[in-house]
């Protein structure tokens, strides 16, 4: 029988097993994309803590799992915890991330899962060192893996594992001395109990440890023998794999980088800025010119002009369009950073405490706040705008490509030599009937709703290598989300020789509190879920105007009709006539919610069950059946001691009893039938080196054959028999 080891050398030991475990994680932060280490840290030093302590299982594992969504939540979530938003963002991620583990898309899983796997990970080495070190008193395997990860590291990444070496070799020399000691302690049974309780030859190991560290590091050494490998594998290993098809996956969010577009996408609404504005509109950051057949591209490096704050010289619409000015105040969450300004349309003014210059890139309308020639991010600024209202009439009156610029006709009407025919055909088709540029547009921004294309953010393919993302979107999946929508309204309109472009920014995001007043301003809250990129087709005389393809998306952008060609009243807000089609879906009113965001995969309306998440539904399922088998004995004893405990009677003793019999067959001491459960107790008491079985089978007996009860005594007994179950399960 092992004999337990004193507290003072367990808590010795162990401490040497958190220390070498925290050399697994501090090189975590250098390697990888991982922020506040600390709390991971602190998370491990919890754990530990309470394996020191020998916490049950059924205590330990609910104070584990609490500490791991306390610190989910504290990184990642916003809503409230628990609350209902909090479990379907919850929910979602989830979803997304066993996607991207069946497509071992190993790279595309979220800092939110990644997260939980290494708390998990923590979570269980916790318990597997304190087996290995104090239950099993095998320390050498961990000592000798910690060294060759260590190494490894040094050798292939940026990491300088000279200190954490070194400080493992102290630790790991001190852990093995402790071990060795107490073994000794145990092996001759040395009677000096100060020598077990008080570690006070911990003091002349330690300072062998050191002389001998220092010795070592002290003493000379010789030069490499083999040449340094890490050039040689980087330089077969560069370009390996070369570029692929597939699904990619990502986090919904802005981002700079749109050559490669397609691939599923995760929900995430994560809080970006707040937004103080008496209207919805766009919010405008950029637009792109050059689609390659995969993406956007920017033509070319335009230069940027030096603004005054006080009159921003950016003019997206002519004066001869209808405007009414406003102001509105972003602030930006602590966070968040962008380089570029995000500013509705008709910008005239900017005001922020801060001291930058305003950079503005002409080619592409985008704006960059700059200190000293560095892009800074605003925290928080006030902006005046002239907002739009186009006047529908005067849009149906530009009906020929002539009335174009030359240069912007060249410039926005530019497609590959790769584009499929069928795609202009199909625009052609799909506007052959309209004699007016806004009827094109309008048409082809309606196409999309007639015609069965569903808005969805999961099963999004990405082209293959000759393979078109505007022609795979329109006669292939006929589904995806936002940037699939606008690229290939862009793509038909410039097939019929109509300069349009991609804009990218913004939705106007959810109004988190209302003004009290018309006069008073709207706060909205806008997230890395209202991310999203629009059309932009231009109109001589009017200048760019904004459409809106995405299903589930409407048009932020005012219209109206004059009065005198029509006899309407003007309504100041698009009509039925001149709003975008009403769609043949309406997006559930969970997710109105979250306006103009894009909807997950339940709002996409297409009703298929994605068997992945059912797989790993029952997998999961499967793998908690497991897990309830193999500790059946474990719940049947806490189940059977609940009850001894609080209905001592014959009847639940005999249960345990039984329980106590099956458990010993499932240890391999099981009765055999010429053997008496006396004999059977004996065998059984001196095989454990105790006397409890022979208690308990007596007193079983007493029960059985002569039906004498002492409820006293069943008490009694039933300590015992937890005592030799907790045995028989260790």
């Amino acid at each position: 029988m092992t004999r337990k080891m004193p507290f003072s050398y367990t808590l010795l030991l162990y401490g040497c097993a958190f220390i070498l475990f925290l050399e697994w994680l501090y090189p975590v932060s250098q390697i990888g994309d991982v922020s506040n280490m600390a709390v991971f840290i602190l998370y491990a030093l919890f754990c530990f803590f309470i394996s020191l302590l020998g916490v049950t299982w059924w205590l330990s594992m609910p104070l584990k799992a609490f500490g791991l969504v306390f610190i989910i939540d504290s990184l990642f979530m916003t809503p409230s915890m628990l609350s209902k938003r909090w479990l379907e963002q919850l929910l979602v991620e989830i979803g997304f991330n066993i996607n991207a583990l069946f497509s071992q898309q190993w790279y595309e899983l979220t800092p939110l899962f990644r997260s939980v796997l290494f708390l998990l990970l923590i979570w269980m080495l916790s318990y597997l060192l304190y087996y290995w070190f104090i239950i099993m008193k095998r320390v050498f395997v961990f000592v000798l893996l910690t060294f060759v990860y260590l190494g490894l590291l040094d050798t292939f990444t940026p990491y300088d594992a000279d200190t954490a070496i070194v400080r493992t070799f102290i630790v790991s020399f001190a852990a093995l001395g402790v071990l060795n000691f107490v073994k000794e302690l145990n092996r001759e049974s040395i009677r000096f109990a100060w020598v077990k309780k008080a570690p006070v030859w911990v003091v002349p190991l330690i300072s062998i440890v050191l002389f001998s560290t220092l010795v070592g590091y002290a003493a000379p050494k010789f030069d490499p023998q083999w040449p340094d490998p890490v050039p040689f594998i980087q330089s077969a290993a560069e370009n390996a794999g070369g570029p692929g098809g597939g699904s990619g996956i990502q986090k919904v969010g802005y981002g700079e980088n749109d050559s490669s577009l397609g691939g599923s996408f995760v929900q995430d609404y994560t809080p970006v800025f707040q937004a103080a504005a008496k209207d919805e509109h766009y919010w405008r950051v950029e637009t792109k010119d050059i689609y390659t057949g995969k993406g956007w591209e920017k033509s070319e490096d335009w230069h940027y002009d030096l603004q005054d704050a006080d009159s921003i010289n950016l003019q997206t619409f002519t004066d001869n369009v209808e405007t009414e000015e406003f102001t509105a105040m972003l602030d930006f969450h602590d966070d968040s950073y962008m380089e570029k300004l995000v500013y509705p349309y008709g910008l005239s003014q900017v005001e922020t405490d801060q001291d930058v210059d305003l950079q503005l890139n002409r080619g592409f309308e985008e704006i960059r706040p700059e200190r000293h020639g560095n892009g800074v991010h605003l925290d928080e600024y006030t902006m005046t705008y002239d907002s739009p209202s186009f006047a529908v009439d005067k849009l149906r009156e530009v009906k020929k490509p002539s009335e174009d610029p030359g240069t912007l006709e060249q410039r926005y009407t530019q497609l590959p030599d790769s584009l499929p025919d069928r795609v202009g055909e199909l625009a052609a088709e799909v506007t052959e009937e309209d004699d007016n540029r806004y009827d094109k547009a309008r048409s082809i921004e309606s196409y999309f709703g007639q015609n069965g294309f569903t808005y969805q953010i999961s099963n999004v393919p990405v082209p293959e290598a000759d393979q078109d993302y505007v022609d795979q979107f329109l006669f292939d999946s006929q589904g995806g989300y936002c940037d699939n929508f606008s690229t290939s309204m862009v793509v038909m309109l410039r097939s019929l020789d109509i300069p349009a472009r991609w804009a990218k920014g913004f939705t106007s995001g959810e109004v988190i509190q209302n003004g009290d007043t018309s006069a008073d301003y709207d706060i909205y809250e806008v997230t890395n879920a209202n991310a999203h990129s629009w059309v932009e087709v231009y109109f001589p005389g009017s200048g760019w105007v904004p459409f809106e393809p995405t299903q589930g998306f409407s048009n932020l952008t005012d219209f109206h009709t004059n009065i005198d060609d029509t006899g309407e009243s003007d309504t100041g807000d698009t009509t039925d006539m001149e709003t975008p089609e009403a769609q043949p879906e309406e997006l559930p009113e969970e997710d109105e919610a979250v306006p103009a965001a894009a909807q997950d995969d339940h709002s996409s309306g297409n009703g298929s069950i994605n068997w992945w998440y059912v797989l790993a539904g029952a997998v999961l399922m499967a793998l908690v059946g497991l897990i309830i088998y193999k500790t059946r004995f474990r719940w049947r004893t806490a189940y059977l001691s609940r009850k001894l405990q609080n209905r001592p009677d014959a009847k639940v003793f005999q249960e345990a009893y039984h329980c106590l019999l099956d458990l010993l067959a499932h240890k391999g001491v099981a009765k055999k039938p010429d053997q008496t459960l006396r004999e059977f107790a004996k065998r059984v008491d001196a095989q454990y080196s105790t006397n409890q079985m022979g208690q308990l089978t007596a007193h079983y007996e007493q029960i059985l054959y002569k039906d004498e009860i002492n409820d006293q005594k069943t008490v009694t007994l039933g300590h015992v028999w937890k005592n030799l179950m907790k045995q028989l399960l260790t």
